[in-house]
């Protein structure tokens, strides 16, 4: 699987996401220039001993970012509280893109409105309360990331320990 953050704002939460990363055998994207140095030490924190066996591509932009999967047959899935598909009702592959927003902002207008004039199945939603603004982003990550490995048996992972 590729996780994809869109220009992320908590480093904490940006390390919690590359640990989970490691743990899972997914990449990690991170699309535009994050907010925070990705040698902050809080950063590192969260992710542990892990953040040097994190399989990260750096990508300038959205364009960069689309232009790296143009030629392949990874599908670029979206995750946004105004989706109107729960991501529980997608097929996932394991070669998918999920690619989730900043923390206070989510995703800009014209990437939903690009995937949306393309794809718009691939634009999804973790279902909450009404009134909810949003989850935590490393939560929302591993909300959508153990559905999607779970639909693919687990792929690569250790299951049991015997």
């Amino acid at each position: 699987m590729n996780i994809c953050l869109y220009k992320p704002e908590i480093p904490q939460n940006t390390g919690n996401i590359g640990r989970l990363s490691v743990c899972t055998g997914s990449r990690l994207h991170i699309i535009g220039e994050p907010s925070f140095s990705l040698s902050e030490s809080a950063v590192k924190r969260a992710g542990l001993d892990y953040w040097p066996r994190l399989d990260l591509t750096l990508h300038s932009e959205w364009k960069a970012f689309r232009e790296h999967f143009s030629n392949s047959e990874s599908r670029i899935l979206l995750i946004t509280k105004f989706a109107k598909h729960s991501y529980a009702d997608f097929n996932y592959r394991m070669d998918d893109c999920v690619v989730f927003g900043q923390e206070t902002s989510g995703l800009p207008d014209e990437i939903v409105n690009e995937i949306q004039t393309c794809c718009p199945e691939n634009i999804l939603r973790i279902p909450v309360v009404e009134d909810c603004r949003s989850l935590n982003l490393g939560n929302a990550v591993g909300i959508v990331l153990f559905e999607a490995l779970r639909q693919n048996q687990f792929t690569g992972l250790k299951q049991s320990y015997s």
